[in-house]
């Protein structure tokens, strides 16, 4: 317990420096520009198809007959881009993991072992192709557990809940795997997610809990559409700022803790016995 909340405080401190801070906003102009590309190819016929599929629903009928008659003219059309929005966000933040992991966790591993860990010996675990493999697996799980949660996602506690977990769940995979990548090697790897699993757990599902708080200002740009080509650029600002913090926590506890296994003291190897030595059993 002790690792883990020293972890977290270096965490907090380090993104405090202007260099981090800086380098969380590298996800954020990657995302806007895939969004933009995005946007321009896709957003109107989206909102066409999102708007269409809401006017079609029988089931939907009764609701916006009544809404008809508070004044409300056209519902379907005035939803479409709000659902669309909201259906996005669970991609944003995957997105912003992927992004997090691939343009910043590198950069703040090299931070944190220059300062903290000069003297840790880089055992290149695991290459660039095998860092990719096990985030795309990972992230595959994590959109196939959220797409088979989402009927869930109606009960008003689960919706709080379920999400947050697979976020965090996806960012103990990712970010742990990463932060090992460059230093342990795969035995020494292996060790670590056996030895610390439950406590790596934890400090995914604590951060994918605080990568929930950002939701408050995604909405509020969806709500209050004046404001939102400001508010939900921060939104997302906000994720990455999450996931690097997150990243933080992940490469000081998993350094320190690979240097704490490096530290303890080898396995005793019993001594050969001479061949003449032996004792023949009878």
């Amino acid at each position: 317990m002790g690792l883990l909340i020293e972890s977290f405080w270096r965490a907090v401190a380090y993104c405090l420096m202007p260099r981090v801070i800086a380098l969380s906003l590298l996800p954020l102009v990657a995302i806007a520009l895939l969004a933009g590309v995005a946007g321009w190819l896709f957003w109107g016929a989206a909102v066409a198809w999102m708007q269409s599929a809401l006017g079609s629903a029988h089931w939907l009928a009764t609701l916006w007959g009544w809404l008809g008659r508070l004044g409300v003219g056209d519902a379907p059309g005035a939803l479409a881009p709000l659902l669309l929005v909201l259906a996005a966000l669970p991609v944003i933040v995957i997105v912003s993991v992927l992004a997090v992991a691939a343009l910043v966790t590198p950069a703040l591993v090299s931070l944190v072992a220059a300062r903290r860990f000069a003297h840790l010996e880089r055992k290149h675990g695991a290459s660039l192709l095998a860092s990719i493999a096990w985030a795309s697996g990972s992230t595959l799980a994590a959109l196939a557990a959220m797409a088979v949660s989402m009927p869930l996602w109606l009960i008003p506690p689960l919706v709080l809940v379920l999400p947050p977990l697979i976020w965090g769940w996806l960012n103990y995979r990712v970010m742990a795997f990463d932060a090992l990548s460059e230093h342990a090697s795969r035995a020494e790897r292996q060790t670590l997610f056996a030895r610390h699993r439950w406590r790596l757990l934890t400090v995914g599902v604590l951060c994918g809990f605080l990568g929930a708080a950002p939701g408050v200002v995604w909405i509020s740009g969806v709500v209050f559409a004046a404001a939102f080509f400001v508010l939900v650029p921060l939104a997302v600002w906000i994720y990455t700022l999450v996931f690097v913090f997150s990243s933080l926590w992940f490469i000081h506890f998993c350094l320190a803790a690979l240097e704490a296994l490096r530290s303890e003291p080898a396995p005793a190897i019993p001594a050969a016995t001479p061949p003449g030595l032996r004792s023949e059993s009878p």
